[in-house]
């Protein structure tokens, strides 16, 4: 049997990088060559030729009206138009993009290693036309055939932006090794944007959820529930079991469950637009807050005052300490303050304590009052030691800056001894 690399030269000659002509589906009679072709052909998979070896292409629809967990297909159309809304910079924006642009992509491998050794079977992806969801899926018939496989899904990719999960990480750096073999004789492997909906899901959910594996978002988040859906870490072994027995019969198992992660990541993506720009009537305030922090990060801090305050609105304590940040740095004092004197006393100790830290920077430097300085940053020391030796490393910094804060503030406020101010300012009330 001839290898892979005479089999590459010999297909050299026939394949023209810039402007690839489109290879021609196999007729019937060609297919009494492929095993249980029958069953591949009832399942909606046809067979690819180039130049006598091939790969199968499954190809399924779906109408706008078909839901998936709490969405329906039409609601992307939705996402997508409240992205050109909006004037706030995103990393998942769809800002300047039609619905049509964006792709839905998911792979499944020979193993979860990177590198050479780790080869892709099925390669699937999901667009939108004006009627439905178009989703393809490009099946691998026996290791050493990628070259059909890879062309079959390149020669047709126009779309600019791909969205994944964890497909920065994993899977497209899989296909792009995997190209890099076979690239003198395959299209080239275009430049997208990249839409990672992993990392959103880490940000929102990781501690509500504890694993942000697409199964949990998607049944815990999205309302998707899968019947008889066959785990991804048997993938391997079933495409294994299916190139030795060649009966499909289990591998349209895993077909079928890649099928759903990628209908997974269109709901997935909308709810994310509709958390992410806030019209989920349903979202809670730790997920404004979160979002909050999230537009904080990336320097959007009009959009982050904007979901704080939405989540302070609800009483979210860590969402009144982070607006209170967003206050100070726009010189808003007095409502930081504010917001940061109800803390010290309500809060749990972790935000009371810096609560009590920033109160008495902003008593020492805006209000210029000395002792109501030193009162609070004895409070958040006092929380600070009560927890000091069970504290993260960086609770213990904070406890020895705070020590050394008092210091500097007694030296500057002659302050003689901490218990003869201590019963001076007793009973005293406060307020910024």
């Amino acid at each position: 049997m001839p290898g892979l690399k005479d089999k590459l030269n010999r297909m050299k000659n026939h394949i023209v990088r810039d402007q690839p002509e489109p290879a021609e589906r196999v007729e019937a009679s060609q297919t009494d060559s492929v095993p249980f072709f029958e069953m591949w052909e009832k399942a909606g998979a046809s067979l690819y030729d180039l130049d006598g070896e091939y790969c199968l292409i499954r190809e399924v629809r779906y109408p706008l009206e078909t839901k998936h967990g709490k969405y329906a297909f039409r609601d992307y159309f939705d996402a997508v138009k409240l992205w050109q809304q909006k004037p706030v910079r995103h990393p998942l924006s769809a800002k300047g993009y039609s619905p049509f642009d964006l792709f839905f992509f998911d792979t499944e491998t020979t193993g979860l290693g990177g590198g050479a050794g780790n080869t892709i079977f099925l390669l699937g992806y999901a667009s939108f036309t004006e009627e439905n969801v178009i989703l393809k899926q490009h099946i691998l018939p026996e290791p050493g055939l990628e070259v059909p496989l890879y062309y079959s899904f390149l020669e047709n990719i126009d779309y600019t932006a791909l969205v994944t999960y964890n497909g920065k990480a994993f899977d497209w750096p899989q296909v792009k090794t995997r190209h890099t073999l076979i690239r003198d004789h395959v299209p080239r492997l275009p430049e997208f944007g990249h839409f990672d909906l992993y990392h959103a899901a880490k940000r929102l959910w990781k501690d509500e959820l504890g694993s942000v594996k697409l199964a949990n978002v998607e049944r815990e988040i999205l309302g998707v529930e899968r019947e008889e859906d066959i785990p991804g870490y048997l993938a391997p072994m079933i495409y294994f079991d299916f190139v030795e027995r060649k009966n499909p019969e289990g591998l349209l198992g895993v077909i079928r469950h890649n099928e759903e992660d990628i209908l997974s990541l269109i709901s997935l993506y909308t709810h994310l637009t509709f958390q992410i720009l806030e019209t989920d009537p349903n979202q809670t305030a730790k997920e404004k807050r979160l979002i909050g922090k999230w537009f904080e990060y990336i320097g959007e801090d009009d959009a982050a005052v904007k979901s704080f305050e939405a989540a302070a609105g609800e009483n979210d304590l860590a969402a009144k300490h982070r607006l209170a940040f967003q206050y100070k740095k726009q010189k808003a004092y007095r409502k930081a303050g504010m917001l940061w004197a109800e803390l010290a006393e309500n809060a749990p100790d972790t935000i009371r304590a810096e609560a009590c830290i920033e109160l008495s920077k902003l008593y020492e430097h805006k209000k210029k009052d000395l002792l109501q300085a030193v009162r609070y940053a004895e409070k958040g020391l006092e929380i600070y030691q009560k927890y000091g030796k069970f504290g993260s490393g960086k609770w213990k910094k904070c406890c020895l800056e705070t020590e050394k804060r008092l210091l500097r503030l007694y030296r500057k406020a002659q302050i003689p001894a901490r218990s003869s101010f201590s019963k001076e300012m007793s009973g005293k009330r406060t307020g910024f």
